[in-house]
């Protein structure tokens, strides 16, 4: 696997590298969240990678993305595209049961230097931020997931970039990662039913949609290609 790409792919991964994220995800379209464990320079500095390499999947809807040099390029200077970044702080509840204050890193990046950018790379047809958020049906809600078979940092872009194309998905929230599995936190514009029957054509298929597991609504698997 050549350099560049290993390392985009490592750069994913830095999303999940946390147990959790705070409970204020950023959910914009050119918004990107990463658990830290500090503010200093240099973990800054690589969460602004990753934040980068989740904008730029969910807006080519195309996880493979990162692997491309021109993208690779960009992710590597990330702080050339970034127009502001926070930090926020969060509790969550880790798998023992105690809670922990959680601390991650808010990107934004600026619209018009992504979307050059991914013309260039040669995906001229990613969504815009109203076609993401387009389709809403009558009943909506947001359901937990559990999504297990993760076995690298490109399966999990594969699963974000999957869900983020999903034109029932409004935002997807990493919540926690653990062996090979991770908890998604998932906004909907419909029923957990219908969410469930529209993954039909995607690496993810339903392994329990009624499981008896406390605060999670169903479980997931992913499908290598």
């Amino acid at each position: 696997m050549p350099v560049a790409v290993s390392r985009c792919l490592v750069v994913v991964l830095l999303a999940i590298a946390g147990w959790s994220l705070p409970a204020g995800a950023a959910t914009g379209l050119y918004a990107g969240e990463v658990p830290v464990s500090s503010q200093a320079d240099g973990e800054r500095a690589e969460a602004l990678k990753a934040a980068l390499a989740q904008v730029v999947i969910k807006v080519s809807g195309d996880a493979a993305v990162v692997g491309r040099p021109e993208v690779a390029k960009a992710i590597a200077n990330a702080d050339k595209y970034v127009q502001q970044f926070q930090y926020a702080q969060g509790v969550v509840t880790d798998s023992s049961g105690q809670a922990q204050v959680r601390l991650s890193l808010i990107a934004q990046f600026g619209r018009e230097a992504i979307d050059r950018l991914l013309a260039d790379a040669g995906n001229a047809h990613a969504p815009s931020a109203d076609t993401a958020q387009a389709p809403v049906e009558a009943q909506s809600g947001t359901y937990r997931v559990w999504v297990s078979g993760i076995a690298s940092a490109e399966d999990y872009a594969r699963l974000i970039g999957s869900l983020t194309r999903n034109e029932l998905v409004r935002s997807v929230q990493t919540e926690q990662a653990r062996g090979d599995g991770v908890q998604l936190k998932l906004d909907a514009a419909a029923s957990l039913s219908r969410l469930l029957e529209s993954l039909g054509n995607s690496p993810v298929h339903v392994l329990n949609a009624k499981p008896p597991v406390d605060g999670v609504d169903a479980l997931l698997g992913m499908q290598q290609p």
